[in-house]
């Protein structure tokens, strides 16, 4: 028979293979990925940013360019307006690069979004949105927060789905774990270099990441209904993955960072 001993033992090898199957499980979406010809490759990163928000992103540029296949550097932004849309929809992609935006975009929910435009089973574009109108907030406006959001929307922007998705799971000290309680989850881990090296193991013909000069061209927008249809939740709450299709079997993604 077991004793009180046995059991809890028993018990602390079931979570810890709970745990470390969780920090190693696949985080790649669909293999999506930039085409190039060469590794690392380079991606330009354009900050659009207010100055409250330039050291998030040149620490998330400086945290994922330490991955063998990959090296970002923060340029200046070109998401221009699209002068056809909303006035309002002012973080524009362009073609090549991942556009970093911020503004008071109002009481949607997120905190931030990645949107991620997919040809041909490639990435050819990004924008990454964050959301001052929560990150204004006390609870919101901390280097964890800003750190945490940042890195997660970058990361999906270069090919990685989220580690876990369940708020109250014990942290996996990576940006692309959801969580409530950021300070260990502020930056990649070494399971996420690992899935890029995995996502990136081989090269292509071509390349879409480019140091563009192309212009800007539409916005999705910052409404959930304007993301397309949701294909996965956050545990059983709300959609952390929207897909909108587009021409020619083109399609963008957008990943949500809820606010709690």
């Amino acid at each position: 028979m077991f004793n009180k001993t046995t059991v809890a033992v028993l018990g602390a090898l079931v979570f810890l293979g709970a745990f470390v199957g969780a920090a190693n499980a696949d985080h790649s979406w669909g293999g999506y990925h930039w085409a190039r010809t060469a590794n690392p490759f380079a991606l330009s990163l354009g900050d659009n940013l207010s100055s409250a928000w330039d050291p998030y992103l040149v620490t998330s540029s400086g945290d994922w360019s330490a991955s063998s296949v990959l090296d970002t550097s923060v340029v200046p932004g070109t998401a221009l307006r699209h002068k056809s849309k909303s006035a309002s929809l002012d973080c524009s992609p362009v073609a090549g690069t991942v556009q970093v935006c911020n503004k008071t975009y109002g009481k949607k929910g997120w905190l931030g979004i990645a949107s991620v435009w997919v040809s041909s089973g490639h990435i050819t574009k990004g924008t990454v949105k964050m959301n001052d109108t929560y990150f204004n907030t006390a609870k919101y406006n901390t280097p964890a927060w800003r750190n945490l959001v940042m890195c997660q929307e970058v990361g999906h922007t270069i090919g990685l789905d989220h580690q876990d998705e369940t708020f109250t799971n014990l942290n996996l000290g990576t940006c692309m774990d959801y969580t409530s309680s950021p300070a260990s989850n502020q930056h990649p881990n070494a399971h996420d270099y690992e899935m890029l090296e995995t996502i990136y193991a081989h090269v292509d013909s071509v390349a879409t990441a480019l140091t563009s000069t192309a212009s800007a061209s539409s916005d999705e927008g910052d409404r959930p209904s304007d993301w397309g249809r949701a294909v996965s939740k956050v545990g059983e709450d709300k959609p952390s993955l929207y897909v909108k299709d587009l021409k020619n079997g083109d399609r963008v993604f957008t990943f949500v960072v809820w606010a709690n």
